[in-house]
């Protein structure tokens, strides 16, 4: 999931509303796959190998295309209010659940975090010669938590400094890798190298399938448990993101034909850059080497020495580790406006609602800092880096598709309570329409996350019992949270009437 920060606060009666046709088909395709498109999913999916066609299709078909169709109603919708996804549960429900949803989009994006940065970590270790630092514990937890610390006060002055470093970032540190891996396996399979694809180990079964005593690659997953499956929601979780897009519908000429045909064109292009650079990696990496972490540095290292061009490896890490700081700086100020905005609602204490002189929610960013600084210690005190990377993503998962079934619950609500609301755009096919994606959808997020709670046969997870209780431990948690905080909130409401009222009392009876 590529980040790419469009959430901000209303600050007048048309805010976030943005200008009407304003915005073309290509250009809301091209914005919306950048929001998803990220290097750090290809070595979860060439690990599949010729079985990614299944999961990207999967997460392609049932979860990226309903989730765009679903928002852009809802965003279309409330446009004017701004608050996003806080907004859109809200008026389905009531503050206390829009809070929740809110919390969680903010709460994954904190998991989210040192992912994204343990990939970083791979890269620049790779960068400096240094190719066993990538599962280092200590190195990758301390560089992760450094490096965390450094983009949040790069952030601290300012939007201005942040922009100017993401837009660069996805051009050089994602786009220009990513066309780099599939031209370097171009010329490998040019070169007439052996493919990495045809020489699996016949152990690994839920790839492999032996005919005669010869293994051949499978398209699609042999189930012998769900824990076969567990990546499916890890690779669900690389498309999410498309709903901070929808706030965009109504920019457009004509929404109800031009946004369902961005949304087209944006699943396209994703699924052609994941399929492709995923598949780039499993011509060239034997499949003994593919790591979730490092796993796409290995490739460059691979192909690079084989071409006695090693150096390019050095370039292409610094490229990568780039892209990859730069995505986070994207998303550090932005999901925590909507914590801003429910602040300002009430929903949090006033204290979470100052913000210095740049306007950036200081006191928010602190706490938030804290809880990636806590997650990034899992590196350090997790054996294999591959499990921890994974054990993060899994929460990560598991808290984000909440929030989409509550989404899509939303919205379903939505078309039977308030028919008249003006839509920009509408899911096609009336209310039954609505039911049969928004269905789809919610029937898609259910079962990956319930899968977010089995270990993956592919990692050596150690008890799985403990991978278990650790996923739905932080899933009980981090969902808690926001629970807790609106009854104390609701109560600390209640009572300060009748604090006032005694006062008031007691400065009668003075008088």
């Amino acid at each position: 999931m590529a980040k790419t920060n469009t959430t901000k606060p209303a600050t007048g009666p048309k805010a976030g509303t943005g200008k009407t046709g304003g915005m073309s088909t290509w250009q809301l395709a091209l914005m919306t796959a950048a929001a998803v498109i990220s290097l750090r999913g290809l070595p979860m999916m060439a690990q599949e190998e010729l079985t990614m066609f299944f999961y990207i299709l999967f997460a392609t078909v049932l979860f990226l295309i309903p989730a765009s169709l679903v928002s852009a109603e809802l965003g279309g919708a409330f446009a004017a209010k701004g608050g996003g996804v806080y907004t859109w549960v809200k008026e389905a429900y009531n503050k206390k659940t829009g809070f929740l949803a809110v919390f969680l989009q903010w709460i994954q994006n904190v998991a989210w975090y040192p992912i994204v940065l343990g990939f970083a970590a791979a890269a620049i270790a790779y960068t400096i010669g240094r190719p066993e630092l990538a599962g280092n514990g200590k190195f990758v937890g301390i560089f992760s938590i450094a490096v965390y610390w450094l983009a949040t006060l790069l952030t601290f002055k300012g939007s201005s400094i942040v922009s100017k470093i993401t837009s660069r970032g996805f051009l050089i540190g994602t786009v220009l890798p990513g066309i780099v891996i599939v031209v370097m396996a171009l010329i490998w399979l040019i070169g007439g190298n052996p493919v990495a694809f045809k020489e699996l180990p016949t152990s690994a079964s839920e790839i492999v399938s032996v005919t005669a005593g010869h293994p051949h690659p499978r398209f699609f997953p042999h189930m012998t448990g769900l824990g076969n499956l567990a990546f499916l929601a890890g690779i669900v979780l690389l498309f999410a993101g498309v709903e901070v897009q929808a706030v965009h519908a109504n920019e457009l000429r004509n929404p109800q034909k031009q946004y369902p045909k961005a949304m087209f064109i944006a699943a396209v292009l994703s699924f052609l850059l994941f399929t492709l650079g995923a598949l780039a990696m499993a011509i060239i990496t034997p499949y003994k080497d593919m790591s979730l972490q490092a796993g796409l540095m290995e490739s460059f290292r691979y192909v690079f020495d084989h071409y006695h061009v090693g150096w390019m490896t050095n370039v292409v890490s610094l490229l990568v580790a780039f892209g990859a700081l730069a995505g986070i700086m994207s998303w550090i100020a932005g999901p925590s406006r909507g914590l801003l905005w429910t602040a300002r609602d009430g929903e949090l204490p006033q204290a979470l609602t100052k913000t210095n002189k740049n306007g950036v929610q200081k006191n928010i960013l602190f706490i938030q800092g804290g809880i990636v600084t806590l997650l990034s210690l899992l590196y350090i005190f997790i054996k294999d880096v591959n499990v921890a990377w994974f054990l993060l993503s899994a929460l990560t998962a598991g808290l984000y598709l909440i929030m989409y079934m509550l989404m899509y619950a939303s919205a379903i609500k939505l078309r039977r309570t308030r028919p008249d609301l003006p839509r920009t755009y509408k899911v096609p096919g009336g209310n039954t329409g609505m039911w049969l994606v928004a269905g789809i959808g919610f029937l898609a997020v259910l079962f990956s996350f319930i899968l977010t709670f089995f270990p993956p046969s592919q990692l050596p997870v150690g008890s799985p019992a403990a991978y278990t209780g650790l996923v739905a431990g932080g899933t009980l948690l981090f969902a808690a949270i926001p629970l807790v905080i609106s009854s104390m909130m609701a109560r600390k409401r209640k009572n300060r009437p009748a604090a006032a009222s005694r006062r008031g009392q007691n400065t009668g009876n003075r008088r």
